[in-house]
């Protein structure tokens, strides 16, 4: 029976689901009477009015037990039962046991009985609303559901019962004198439960029946089983409210009668606090006034006051908790305690707050004091950094190297600068927390102390702007210097670059500078276009040169020897002593080809009729020798002043503009043979 329950399903007419689950266990009937009495108390009229369908689970039981079960419903729930589904077991009952036929018993029990497997019970009964022990998805945990009805009945009790001794106790406070009122609290002060553990009993059970979830399972899922009606939200708010209402009045008993009590005891601690305050802790504040010359003394002096500021924090812990009591008596008292109470209050709080300026105006102090050593110690490292790079010799590999050295230096000049400027800043904000120190100084004159502190920081800036100043000096030489090798690095780099233009230029030359033109116009062409060639490689060479004797001038400033200048100038010496040669083949291999091309274009346009054809013989000798010429001075290499030789183009290139002036020569002999063929027939005629 103790699985008997409500499973929060619902048949299709709307109506809960009752499930009486039996075992092979004698079955008590009168339990089970009891049982079902109290499952029907829980649902509203409203809900009950929708009827129940009853699911008796005799899979395991007897068959007489069933029938007791079913005709025991007639006599507890007869109204409320609408259908009751007796889930038979897989090997169903002896027929001759079960003869008794509940449908013909209709109306003499007064709802309908069926017998169905559980397997078939989703006939009659939505598989949502079944649970898993009938073949449906309903997620259900009885002993969840059970210890949640077993808190709300705990709670309802608990609450109860507190809420008449909160009643007996508020309402006799409220009658006779105030020494009645007193004696009747003391008979019945403490509650026999503690009214915030029931209310927070409460709140939990609301919260969980609001939130409707019950029965979560491992996978996150949650469930409600009934309806708002069954799960008793409306009785817990109730108490809850009752609780609160009787539980304010019940403190508010206790903060009165405990009020004078506390005004006497803060009587006497604010004395105690203003006492130590005005005596002992002025005291310690008196005898503290350096700032330290270095880090390590500031930061002796910020330990040492941190402990006069750990014995004040016990003070102020007393003040704070003191405070808080006069405001809430404030909030609470009568009319007669508010004027002792205010006066109270701000002789308090005047002498805490005085005394806690003091001490943070203090600890402000020292702490721009050790952040002003700080910032020196930092700027007299930077200082000696810069110092030291600055006395070490500059040996960069190249120029990349010394502008990287160049930049760091200038960065760390950059750093240093901005560390005096911080330093300066630093140092007149502590001068000007040090001007207003003898606003507080109690009436004792502190000239002298302030004097030495005012010293002690004009010093460490003036004598740091003296070191930054050196330091300036020698990074403008060293700049200088630095700026001149990165120059002289860069006039060797584009001296060599220019070696390696030039050599381009002369492979250029030998290479592609081939054609020697069809005609002597585009020989013409190729010839000023040679000419503008050899410009630029003079431009080079003369940039090259240009470089190299900066290069001179360079080493002679810096006191060094150039690394490369030495082996650049021979090499661009020899190029260009190369291309010279190869261009004026070059040239006198164009003008040739000029004279060639001029002279055999003026033959073959001549006319056989001309009177002056017969007399120009010689041309054709002179444009067979000029074209043998040009043919041999094609077949010859450039002979440079080392001895080594160069060809221009392939032989294949070469080859074929040698028989473009081979062709040229056969029309310039036909032509001669044209021209003495009339000379030959005239004195025969």
């Amino acid at each position: 029976l103790l699985f008997l329950s409500e499973t929060g399903g619902k048949d299709r007419r709307s109506g809960l689901i009752l499930t009486i689950p039996l075992c092979l266990e004698q079955t008590s009937m009168d339990e089970l009477s009891v049982t079902l009495d109290y499952l029907l108390s829980i649902p509203s009229e409203k809900c009950k009015a929708r009827g129940f369908t009853v699911i008796v689970d005799g899979r395991k039981s007897q068959w007489n037990v069933v029938k007791t079960v079913v005709l025991m419903l007639q006599n507890v729930v007869p109204a409320e039962v609408s259908l009751v589904c007796v889930v038979k077991p897989d090997e169903f009952w002896d027929k001759k046991v079960t003869h008794f036929c509940f449908w013909k018993e209709k109306d003499r029990l007064g709802f309908e009985v069926i017998l169905v497997s559980a397997n078939k019970l989703t006939r009659y009964i939505e598989p949502c609303q079944l649970t898993e022990d009938f073949g449906g998805t309903l997620t259900y945990d009885h002993m969840d559901w059970l210890n949640k009805r077993l808190v709300f009945e705990k709670f309802t009790k608990e609450s109860t019962s507190l809420l008449d001794e909160l009643a007996l106790i508020n309402n006799g406070s409220d009658k006779g004198t105030q020494q009645e009122r007193e004696r009747s609290i003391d008979l019945n002060f403490l509650p026999s439960v503690d009214p915030e553990t029931v209310l927070q009993t409460g709140h939990e059970l609301l919260s969980e029946l609001q939130q409707r979830r019950f029965n979560g399972s491992d996978g996150g899922v949650s469930w409600s089983p009934m309806d708002d009606e069954l799960l008793a939200q409306p009785q817990v708010m109730k108490l809850l409210d009752s609780l609160r209402e009787q539980y304010t009045r019940y403190q508010e008993v206790c903060r009165q009668r405990s009020k004078r009590t506390q005004l006497e005891e803060i009587q006497q601690k604010v004395m105690q606090v203003v006492n130590w305050l005005e005596g002992p802790g002025s005291e310690q504040l008196r005898t503290q006034w350096g700032i330290g010359d270095s880090i390590r003394a500031s930061q002796a002096l910020q330990q040492k006051h941190e402990e006069i500021e750990s014995q004040h924090s016990e003070w102020f812990a007393v003040y704070v908790e003191l405070n808080q009591q006069i405001a809430a008596l404030l909030n609470a008292g009568d009319e007669e305690d508010l004027v002792e109470l205010k006066a109270l209050q701000q002789q308090l709080s005047d002498v805490c707050y005085r005394q806690a300026s003091q001490l943070e105006f203090r600890q402000n102090l020292l702490q721009a004091a050790l952040e002003f050593h700080s910032v020196a110690q930092d700027l007299s490292q930077q200082l000696d950094g810069l110092l030291g790079m600055l006395c070490v010799d500059v040996a960069p590999a190249d120029g990349a190297s010394i502008q990287q050295t160049l930049k760091l230096l200038e960065e760390k000049l950059k750093s240093v600068d901005s560390g005096l400027q911080g330093l300066r800043e630093k140092g007149q904000s502590l001068l000007d927390q040090i001007s207003n120190q003898a606003s507080w100084a109690y009436g004792k004159d502190v000239t002298i102390e302030n004097k030495e502190n005012v010293d002690h920081i004009q010093g460490v800036m003036e004598d740091m702007q003296l070191r930054k100043q050196r330091c300036e000096d020698m990074v403008d030489v060293r700049r200088l210097k630095m700026l001149q090798m990165v120059q002289l690095f860069k006039c060797e780099e584009d001296a060599a670059q220019a070696v390696e233009w030039l050599s381009e230029l002369l492979d250029a030359l030998l290479k592609t500078h081939i054609r020697l033109g069809d005609d002597a116009q585009e020989t013409k062409v190729l010839l000023e276009k040679h000419r503008k060639f050899v410009d630029v490689a003079q431009s080079t060479y003369d940039y090259g040169r240009q470089l190299l004797q900066a290069t001179v001038v360079l080493c002679q400033s810096l006191r060094c020897t150039s690394r490369s200048s030495g082996d650049t100038l021979p090499r661009l010496n020899r190029v260009w002593k190369q291309f010279t040669v190869t261009s004026e083949e070059r040239v006198h291999r164009l003008e040739t080809a000029v004279a060639f091309h001029s002279t055999a274009e003026k033959i073959l346009q001549e006319c056989p009729e001309q009177p002056d054809a017969f007399n120009d013989m010689d041309q054709f000798d002179e444009i067979e020798a000029v074209g043998k010429s040009l043919l041999d001075r094609l077949t010859v290499p450039v002979v440079y002043p080392d001895g080594s030789e160069q060809y221009f183009g392939s032989p294949s290139d070469m080859a074929s503009a040698a028989e473009h002036i081979r062709e040229k020569m056969k029309l310039v002999s036909l032509k001669k043979q044209q021209l003495r063929q009339p000379e030959i027939t005239t004195p025969e005629s």
